[in-house]
């Protein structure tokens, strides 16, 4: 199967394993290589298959012929990264909040697991910054020295779609988490500036506000429950990067700021930079060196000195322009910055874009990589793993396949016949979009014949809800209204004076038309013509363009008082009713729920992030791999994120383009369109509230050994098994130069005396898990650990192959041991919890003590959903990704004894345990409310088990003897226990009876 067939060959949530090879042009030969491909700056463009006259493409290789070189400070980085991670973590270099997180992102078990590419991301910021700042340090602030100068910025690439806002996320929390745990360390921070392009990204980064309601750190678990105070203390603003440049004061008119300025400079009635950090970051006031974050930050660097044309050549007119809204973005955001900087201080700024390049208009060669990036996962990296959609040219009809190259770069063929910018300077005749170049409507059409087969397919499901959607990007206002009315339908006046009459012209494209098949328009429209640039600058709507959409936006007020909105309608602006129908095209119950098509003015701006957009269409010269990048990106997000059972891998999903050279599989196989999968949402349901389960949301453990002797109970799982697998017994030694040796460890452990690695472990054991709750160890009960330990060593440790029990001399077989005694020892806490035989009692999280399924609601594409019956469950499914599960819920509902159920996904129900000396969590598959005919229900945790292991026999020993005793020692939460199920569930109900009766004949 080559790249054609199916581009993914690696699992988002692991280092790729493969990738493939590239041939001279950049494009995958199908074959797959071993390993991760380094990080180069190439974007692969395939040249198109026909006879005849090569087509222009975007160059992949420099004017001497030489392939682009690979970015060596993000292959060297990587490198060390990549050693670093593979440590264990007690050797990590990092703080204890550092590593909780880092294990809590990488935790595999995790209800939504992390891409590998955003935890790569932040881990990197954390061993520039933690583990070896000063590795790298000289070397960045060089690449920082010319567009950055005084700053600190690191990069991160991350394609579009693989989840930039979540790294964000992760970023904040490592900061804040870290600074809440020590205030005076100056590597961290608790005060962030968050700067975006434009009001689409920023009101989207509201959940990056630990207030909001649908804030990321907890809807996405970013960080564990107990550490979530430090991200509450957090000072976070978000801005748009418009919002730094400087205000006027007052309203003077030229004439008399003359008079009143004298000869002075003009300034003198604009705000200060420092009044206008107190207008954007009040919250920031006060604080000092503060980290910024820079989303799309390719708009932000200082023009590069003394360089006016970077390539040499002469630019168009729209170049020109272009450079130049280029050049004073740049500066605007940079500018701010830089005021923060001198007046609060700037620790560090971290750039997160798809597309870090400098821009037209910088001075660099357009499409240079900013070279201060210190991480890469570029889009034929996302492509590999499944994380985007695959960009491609689709299979069009044999009549016009000849026609196929054009169609690739269609602009470069009729730019001439398009108009120029500004629709009032062109002629009558130039604006009938029935004059359009007939090669620019033959590729429209052809793509659209294709979009008929996705909408049909989607159309099927009635249950969907929304339709695929076509995006046609322009290069200035006139063209986008004359492909807009070709499109959708135009309004047309014949005759002059008394005689003039107005009819409506249906659109070309029927499925996008606005206007019905009674010459009207339609109630609901199809196609948005929108300007995304203006709505993204927060600017009021230009003349030109409030003529051009003046119909379209009455339509769209009138469909919200239909509505019945509770907003004012008319105190609406119109970029507010626009931006609104924009940024919720594709989403269910929105204004932009119908839209089917979207034309835009120049490029669909960053932000745009509607994953429904299934076929692309370019209008506009692609000059090089970033607009290119940056255009396919708005079509690039995937709908689906389930991943197939049998491979682990995303399903593949296409995105269709024309008129943009840029793809990287030419044609592919002509697979049918699939719609996007069936969306349920899983929610608690008003009227089951007696069905409401609640539990302890537990942090810890609070132990007091009693003073009497400890009593230790052995179960099979205090049992440990040591194979050559735990430890490389005979190591070959092969130097570079001279004779090899061998290294035996059998030797050096048959010299130890057995009785010294009890002792050992023993002192691990009291060191650990010993001490006075002023820290003191309790030294006194080091003999009778040793008869324990001891004890252990002869009933459970069991030696395999060649292993002796002198291998626990090496600290991780100690841990693992030392975990196991501890763990048999927690029934000696059974009594009173005065401290006179034992105390035994949870820590609970200090800000939601208590959880419930009140508060679950959340949407799922996962087709493996059971229905509950409304007298058994709050919830209205359960969501499964076993069949025992599934199983399991039907047997449950079946129990007369059973109150009340719920599913543990997405309910935040977490045990935490220790494995491998590190503190981890599990969360268990059931909650079962339990009608026992004790004088209150049982609470029943339910974990399915097929294959066992030592993490799965640790997690099962911490409930048995810690959580659910201490649990029911506190006595707030009712009554608890824990069953585990190693089969399938098939006599679940004859299991739990079982487990009932000892304790009703212990009431």
């Amino acid at each position: 199967m080559g790249f054609t067939d199916n581009p993914i060959i690696s699992s988002p949530f692991d280092p790729p394993l493969f990738h493939y090879e590239l041939d001279e042009e950049g494009q995958p030969t199908g074959v797959k290589l071993p390993g991760r491909r380094e990080s180069i700056q190439v974007v692969p463009v395939p040249a198109a298959r026909r006879r005849g006259p090569k087509q222009a493409e975007l160059a992949l290789f420099d004017q001497d012929g030489a392939k682009v070189t690979s970015n060596a400070l993000i292959n060297e980085i990587r490198k060390h990264v990549n050693q670093w991670r593979a440590l264990p973590p007690s050797q990590w270099g990092v703080t204890p909040e550092t590593q909780r997180l880092l294990l809590h992102w990488g935790e595999p078990s995790r209800a939504r697991r992390l891409f590998f590419c955003q935890r790569e991301a932040v881990e990197t910021l954390i061993y520039l910054t933690e583990v070896a700042p000063a590795r790298f340090k000289k070397q960045i602030q060089d690449a920082n020295a010319e567009a950055n100068p005084g700053l600190y910025r690191l990069a991160s690439k991350m394609a579009t779609g693989s989840g930039k806002t979540t790294v964000m996320g992760m970023i904040i929390a490592w900061h804040a988490v870290n600074k809440a745990r020590r205030p005076n360390a100056k590597t961290f921070s608790d005060a962030f500036l968050i700067v975006a392009p434009g009001i689409t990204i920023r009101d989207r980064l509201r959940v990056l506000i630990p207030s909001d309601p649908e804030n990321i750190y907890e809807a996405l678990s970013l960080v564990p429950t107990d550490l979530l105070d430090g991200v509450r203390k957090a000072r976070i603003v978000i801005t748009n990067y418009h919002a730094f440049m400087l205000r006027e004061t007052e309203q003077v008119s030229k004439l008399n700021r003359q008079i009143l300025g004298g000869r002075g400079p003009e300034k003198t009635f604009t705000e200060t930079e420092g009044e206008m950090i107190a207008r954007v970051a009040p919250e920031l006031m006060g604080r000092k060196n503060i980290i910024v974050l820079n989303d799309e930050a390719h708009h932000c660097y200082r023009h590069k000195v003394g360089s006016e044309n970077e390539n040499g050549e002469p630019l168009t007119a729209e170049e020109k322009e272009e450079a130049k809204r280029n050049e004073e973005a740049a500066r605007v955001w940079i500018n701010g910055i830089e005021a923060f900087s001198r007046k609060i201080g700037v620790q560090a700024i971290y750039d997160l874009s798809a597309t870090p390049f400098f821009l037209k208009g910088s001075g660099y060669p357009e499409g240079t990589l900013f070279p201060w990036v210190t991480s890469d996962f570029g889009l034929l990296d996302a492509i590999e793993s499944g994380i985007v959609k695959v960009p491609r040219l689709p299979v069009l009809d044999d009549s016009i396949q000849g026609e196929l190259p054009k169609f690739r770069d269609v602009y470069r063929y009729v730019s001439k016949g398009l108009p120029k910018r500004g629709r009032g300077k062109q002629s009558k005749a130039l604006m009938d979009p029935q004059a359009l170049p007939h090669l620019l409507l033959q590729a429209t059409e052809a793509l659209y014949n294709h979009y008929k087969a996705t909408y049909a397919a989607w159309e099927a499901e009635p249950d969907l809800g929304r339709p695929p959607v076509f995006i046609v990007v322009c290069n200035n206002t006139a063209t986008s209204k004359l492909m807009a009315d070709w499109i959708s339908g135009y309004e047309v006046t014949e005759g002059e004076g008394e005689n003039a009459q107005t009819r409506f012209v249906p659109g070309r494209l029927n499925l996008f038309s606005n206007v019905d098949e009674r010459g009207q328009w339609l109630g609901r429209r199809r196609t948005l013509l929108i300007d995304s640039e203006q709505l993204d600058s927060g600017e009021a709507l230009s003349d030109e363009f409030r003529t051009l959409a003046a119909d379209e936006i009455q339509a769209f007020k009138k469909e919200l008082r239909l509505r019945n909105d509770p907003r004012d309608i008319d105190k609406l602006t119109d970029a507010d009713i626009l931006r609104e129908v924009m940024n919720t095209v594709g989403r269910i119950g929105k204004l932009g729920a119908d839209i089917r098509c979207v034309v835009s003015v120049s490029m669909l701006t960053e932000g745009w992030d509607a994953n429904t957009v299934t076929h692309i269409m370019g209008v506009r010269a692609f000059g090089t791999q970033l607009l290119c990048e940056q255009v396919v990106g708005r079509g690039l997000r995937r709908v689906s994120y389930e991943t197939d059972p049998t491979t682990g891998f995303f399903p593949v999903e296409y995105a269709d383009v024309l008129g943009v050279p840029f793809t990287f599989a030419q044609q592919g196989k002509n697979v049918a369109p699939l719609p996007p999968p069936k969306v349920t949402r899983v929610r608690a349901m008003e009227d089951r509230g007696k069905l409401e389960i609640r539990f302890p949301n537990v942090e810890g453990y609070r132990i007091v050994f009693p003073r009497k002797s400890l009593r230790p109970v052995f179960t099979a799982d205090s049992k440990m098994t040591l194979t050559p697998d735990d430890i490389p017994m005979v190591t070959e030694v092969e130097p570079l130069i001279g004779e090899g040796f061998t290294l035996d460890l059998r030797t050096q452990a048959n010299q130890l005396r057995l009785k010294t690695v009890i002792f050992d472990v023993a002192g691990l054991l009291l060191r650990t898990y010993f001490k006075d709750p002023d820290g003191a160890l309790q030294v006194w009960r080091y003999p009778e650990l040793t008869r324990i330990t001891e004890r252990w060593f002869m009933e459970c440790l069991t030696c395999a192959g060649e292993t002796v029990p002198q291998f626990l001399k090496w600290r991780s077989l100690a841990i693992k041991a030392a975990e196991k005694i501890y763990r048999a020892l927690a029934p000696s806490l059974a009594g009173p919890p005065d401290g006179s035989s034992g105390a035994l009692l949870p820590i609970l999280n200090p800000y939601n003590p208590e959880g419930t399924t009140r508060h679950v609601d959340f949407n799922t594409s996962k087709t493996t959903v059971l229905a509950t019956r409304a007298d058994k469950c709050h919830l209205n499914f359960v969501v499964y990704d076993q069949a025992w599960e599934a199983g399991l819920a039907a047997r449950l509902e079946g129990m007369s004894e059973v109150i009340a159920y719920a599913k543990n996904h997405n309910l935040s129900f977490e045990v935490p345990y220790e494995f491998g000396g590190e503190t981890l969590r599990y969360r268990p598959d059931y909650i079962v409310r339990i009608n026992d005919g004790a004088a209150e229900p049982l609470n029943l945790v339910i974990e399915l088990k097929g294959q066992r292991d030592e993490k799965d026999a640790a997690k099962a020993e911490t409930m048995r003897n810690i959580w659910v005793p201490a649990v029911n020692n506190f006595g707030r939460f009712g009554r608890w226990g824990f069953l585990e199920l190693n089969d399938v569930p098939y006599d679940a109900a004859a299991r739990i009876r079982d487990y009932m009766r000892p304790l009703l004949a212990a009431e």
